[in-house]
């Protein structure tokens, strides 16, 4: 079963949504734990807001000791580990991220979440040195303009998409997804008045499928090399 991890050296990139929205799209087909182990411990006080969807489990841990044992135990009772890494670059991410299977990078287009997804980036590399093997990690694009972008947008986008290894999709700007913080639950239990809870839906769906695809094919390789 895949351990994937959340990681950031900034705040407010959107770790904990895209946590969530992968999180509650999985669990639609299989067994998720989900392990907060970031001190701000937003993805517990999301499952406190509303009912948990069912398939899905959610443990707040704080120290490295914690969140390994966590994961060994989520290992052996979920087909899916998420971990939400704290926003800053430390031994308990860097033990997370060793035992991760992949490592999503989350970042809007602006400069400033690209400075930091490439320290987030380099952390990785390093942890790969110590390791002496790759890190599957890939950058996700989140909060980005479902319409048309600004040139600046566009650029940093771009620049990004040239250099390191992102997700063709993008998490859009929802107001589903923002509603998802303050109720709790999953996007099916959004109320249908929401606006754009149709497109956020498939837009959940086709990152899902794509983290899917992700791991298989670096799995394949695994088994080819």
């Amino acid at each position: 079963m895949p351990t994937i991890s959340f990681a950031s050296s900034k705040g407010g990139a959107g770790k904990t949504t895209a946590c969530i929205v992968l999180g509650t799209q999985f669990a639609l087909n299989t067994t998720v734990t989900m392990i907060d182990a970031d001190p701000a411990q937003r993805l517990v006080a999301w499952s406190k807001r509303g009912k948990i969807p069912k398939n899905v489990t959610v443990q707040g841990c704080t120290t490295v000791h914690e969140v390994g044992e966590a994961i060994k135990s989520a290992e052996r009772t979920s087909t899916v580990v998420l971990v939400d890494l704290e926003g800053v670059a430390s031994r308990l991410n860097s033990a997370v991220i060793a035992r991760s299977n992949l490592v999503i990078i989350p970042m809007g287009d602006e400069q400033q979440d690209a400075t930091a997804a490439v320290e987030t980036m380099r952390e990785i590399k390093l942890d790969e040195s110590t390791l002496g093997r790759p890190i599957l990690s890939r950058v996700l694009f989140t909060r980005t303009k479902a319409a048309v972008k600004s040139g600046i947008a566009k650029m940093v986008n771009a620049q990004m998409r040239k250099n390191v290894p992102c997700f063709e999709i993008e998490l859009k700007d929802r107001s589903a997804y923002s509603n998802l913080h303050n109720t709790g639950g999953g996007l099916d239990d959004l109320p249908e008045r929401v606006g754009g809870l149709d497109k956020a839906k498939e837009n959940a769906r086709q990152f899902a499928l794509e983290v899917f695809a992700t791991l298989k094919a670096h799995s394949k390789q695994g088994e080819n090399a």
